[in-house]
């Protein structure tokens, strides 16, 4: 199998930009005319699987929301995933685990060992427990060729406290951080390959009035949440990313989901947002 950083350059240029975000909260389920119970998440979630993983390149499940209907919300997440894959979508699990040892190398074989039900293509990860901590999802994703997103810099107003928070030695946290990932990624771009360790950077976030401006180029991808409902324009990713612009996955979720249980309208949402993202050049 090819690189996790290779298949996404791959999918954003055949599939397009755009991530969609599967996440049966509970007002969705009730703007469908569901009940939030296991029958609607089910329901739910696999319209969205039929709809959109034949066109996307990415979808992003949010593990919170299966999990709180327990085995059976699980149960659901191991069927979008072998679906989604399936049909031709990569899988992003959104679980922002962090943890120490063998609590970090059990999470790391339940998303990234293809043996696993819940194996997937990448997941989100925390680095705040120290960038050691990801070393057992950094090797166990270099075994099986899948793929990190590391939380950098987040757009909740509540971030920036820790994330640009100066250590001891002058350097900012998200620098610390973002320095980490381009290490990680250096043999992939010395073959001239997108990596397969992204930051996570909001699509909204503002570079800091004091100081130098975050540099964002990690030679990975980057997973940038709070396009469209949420405020984030191809605009603000330009003016984000600028020359990084190109290994943007921008990720939305309301305003594909708002449309359903429509299915044909939400697969065109897909494909409008595809285009509207391919003017990053």
């Amino acid at each position: 199998m090819s690189t996790f950083g290779t298949r996404l350059h791959d999918a954003m240029a055949t599939r397009g930009r755009l991530c969609v975000g599967i996440d049966p909260h509970a007002a969705l389920l009730r703007g469908w005319g569901l009940d939030d119970d296991v029958a609607g998440l089910e329901r739910f979630a696999l319209s969205v699987v039929e709809s959109v993983a034949p066109v996307a390149s990415v979808v992003k499940p949010q593990s919170a929301f299966y999990e709180r209907f327990g085995s059976r919300g699980i149960a659901v997440l191991e069927r979008v995933v072998a679906e989604s894959r399936a049909a031709g979508a990569l899988v992003l699990l959104d679980v922002k685990r962090g943890d120490i040892g063998s609590t970090s190398q059990a999470y790391a074989d339940a998303y990234l060992d293809p043996a696993s039900p819940l194996g997937v293509d990448a997941i989100t990860v925390s680095p705040y427990l120290g960038l050691g901590s990801l070393d057992p999802f950094v090797d166990t994703a270099r075994r099986h060729d899948a793929g990190v997103f590391v939380l950098a810099l987040t757009s909740n107003p509540e971030g920036p406290e820790v994330q640009h928070a100066v250590g001891a030695d002058g350097v900012r946290v998200a620098d610390r951080v973002l320095d980490h990932l381009r290490g990680l990624n250096a043999d992939a771009g010395q073959l001239g390959q997108l990596g397969s360790f992204g930051a996570v950077v909001g699509a909204t976030i503002a570079q800091p009035e004091e100081g130098p401006a975050f540099d964002l180029a990690t030679g990975g991808p980057v997973l940038a949440p709070g396009f469209g409902a949420q405020g984030g324009t191809v605009d603000d990713l330009r003016r984000i990313f600028g020359a990084s612009a190109s290994h943007v996955l921008a990720s939305s979720s309301r305003e594909v989901l708002g449309l359903g249980p429509d299915r044909l309208a939400m697969r065109d949402a897909v494909r409008a947002t595809n285009y509207v993202l391919s003017w990053l050049g």
